[in-house]
C-alpha cells in the first residue's frame, strides 16, 4: 500500500505540472470528437479565423506586462512571474487573436516546443537590461527557431527604459540573429512598459500593429 500511495503522490505531482497543458489539449480535441459533421465544419471555419500567438521568453522578461497592455490598452505591470499558462484574447475586426503565454522558469521551458505546431506567430520577449542571462535567452531562442525554421518571429527587446539596456543593434548582434534563416519573417522591436496609470508607450502599439498584420488573412 505504501508503494501504491507513493505512486499516487508522484502521479498527482505530474498532473499539477501538466494540468494546464492537458486541459487545453483535451478541450480542443474533445470538442471536435463530440460534434456532428455539420458542427465540425463550423468549428473548422471558426478555428481557421482564430490565430494563436505564442508568447515566450525567460521569467522576468516582462511578457505578462506587455500582454496586459496589448489586451487592455492600459498599463498594468506584473511583478509576479507566470507559473503556468496565461491566455488573453484580442478582437481585431472579424479576427480573434489568441495570445498564449507560457512561463519562462526552468521547469516550464521544456514544454515550449510542444506548442509551436499550433502557433501562427512566435513573440519572444527579452529583458534587454539583463546582461547576465542574455546568453541563456539566446540559447532558448535558437532552440525554438531550430524546431520550426519557418514560424514568423517578433522579438521584443523589452525594458528599454532601464539603464544599461541593449539597443536594437546590440541585441541583434548578441542574439546572433544574423544566423536566422533568411526566409523567416523576423521583426526586432524595442519596447518598454511604463508605470501603472500612465499612457501605453507607442512601442507597444507599434508591436501590436506588426503582430496583427502578420496574422491577419491576406
Amino acid at each position: 500500500m505504501s508503494r501504491l500511495r507513493q505512486l499516487g503522490l508522484a502521479m498527482g505531482a505530474a498532473v499539477a505540472v501538466l494540468g494546464s497543458a492537458l486541459f487545453i489539449s483535451w478541450k480542443y480535441f474533445h470538442r471536435k470528437r463530440r460534434c456532428s459533421e455539420e458542427e465540425y465544419e463550423v468549428i473548422k471555419e471558426t478555428d481557421a479565423r482564430d490565430k494563436q500567438i505564442l508568447v515566450l521568453g525567460l521569467d522576468g522578461a516582462g511578457k505578462t506586462s506587455i500582454l496586459n497592455c496589448l489586451a487592455t490598452s492600459k498599463v498594468k505591470r506584473s511583478t509576479a512571474p507566470t507559473q503556468g499558462f496565461n491566455a488573453m484574447c484580442i478582437h481585431t475586426g472579424d479576427c480573434k487573436l489568441d495570445f498564449l503565454e507560457i512561463g519562462g522558469s526552468y521547469n516550464l521551458r521544456s514544454y515550449w516546443n510542444l506548442y509551436l505546431s499550433r502557433a501562427q506567430l512566435l513573440v519572444y520577449v527579452v529583458d534587454a537590461a539583463d546582461h547576465e542571462r542574455l546568453p541563456l535567452a539566446k540559447q532558448e531562442l535558437h532552440k525554438l527557431l531550430k524546431e520550426d525554421p519557418q514560424l514568423p518571429l517578433v522579438l521584443l527587446a523589452n525594458k528599454q527604459d532601464v539603464d544599461g539596456a541593449l539597443n536594437i543593434s546590440e541585441l541583434h548582434r548578441n542574439l546572433s540573429l544574423h544566423n536566422v534563416n533568411y526566409e523567416r519573417k523576423l521583426f526586432l522591436m524595442a519596447t518598454n512598459v511604463t508605470q501603472d496609470g500612465t499612457d501605453v508607450p507607442k512601442s507597444i502599439y507599434d508591436a501590436k500593429q506588426v503582430i496583427t498584420q502578420l496574422v491577419m488573412p491576406k
